[in-house]
């Protein structure tokens, strides 16, 4: 009695903060979806009368340094930067996947060498590959999102490689080798299938990282040009602006990084809880 009383508050935050990621992420999707198809051409619009205007009824964000709408630049910028994360965390996530059934499904030799070239790319910073990466193209979207792909998959392959390994010395598997089936049906029918749940789990925790990324690089001029509307050109470009004293141009592009990515965070806490239940259950006590 006294065990479900103590879990019952833990329950209920845990709802709240379900229901509110939800909430902010179902926003966030009406808002990349709607909005900057209306609005493509005013968020450029230039107006060099009202720059640096502060937030105001006419623009709640206030404006850029030459008089832009920054909320309408804001929810532009968060569409190009959701759109690079979760192409990049989709990719990211097949390659790795791909990679860890392979290691765990044959292991012996192919395991081996595969994690050694896992553990060698793990040892170097993924920013410091993705700029080497980035750097070998043009500004432009597709290069960011092939950075960020080829640095990220590593996780997933761990994460694929072990649920495979786990997965191996089921009984099922067994039964199905004694029955005939090959390396290759065992792989597609049984062991793929088992791990799709922490693939996708890592796949949507892999977003939020690649937004992160992906507005570093542009921090640093390597990702997308600097006419094109995203988070980290949207900060890159206020830098100036900040060290004047005015705050804005730098606070909202900042928020809409960070909202999203805890939303994106507590929805896959859930999802975590979800496909875990001991986990879930130790966290009830």
């Amino acid at each position: 009695m006294a065990e479900t009383a103590l879990a019952r508050p833990g329950r209920a935050t845990r709802r709240v903060r379900v229901v509110t990621s939800a909430v902010i992420v179902t926003a966030v999707a009406l808002a990349v979806l709607v909005v900057p198809p209306l609005a493509q051409l005013d968020q450029q619009a230039v107006d060099l009368a009202n720059k640096l205007d502060p937030p105001s009824l006419a623009h709640p964000f206030g404006t850029d340094d030459v008089g832009r709408d920054l909320l309408l630049r804001c929810v532009y910028g968060l569409r190009v930067s959701l759109l690079v994360g979760l192409v990049a965390a989709l990719t990211a996530t097949v390659i790795g996947t791909a990679i860890g059934a392979l290691a765990g499904a044959f292991g012996g030799w192919t395991d081996r060498i595969v994690m050694r070239v896992v553990d060698a790319l793990s040892s170097i910073p993924h920013l410091l590959l993705g700029i080497f990466i980035v750097a070998m193209f043009r500004p432009g979207v597709w290069p960011v999102i092939v950075s960020v792909a080829l640095t990220h998959w590593i996780s997933t392959a761990r994460i694929v490689r072990s649920e495979v390994l786990s997965l191996r010395s089921r009984p099922f598997i067994d039964a199905a080798v004694s029955g005939g089936a090959s390396r290759t049906r065992v792989v597609v029918r049984h062991l793929l299938p088992g791990v799709l749940p922490q693939a996708g789990l890592a796949a949507v925790l892999m977003v939020p990282h690649a937004m992160w990324h992906e507005s570093a690089l542009s921090f640093l001029g390597l990702g997308l040009p600097a006419h094109q509307a995203s988070l980290g050109n949207l900060v890159q470009s206020a830098r100036g602006s900040l060290l004047a004293g005015d705050w804005w141009p730098t606070l909202f592009p900042g928020l809409f990084l960070i909202i999203p990515t805890l939303a994106l965070a507590g929805l896959a806490g859930a999802w975590r809880d979800r496909i875990n239940p001991r986990r879930k259950s130790e966290l009830m006590l």
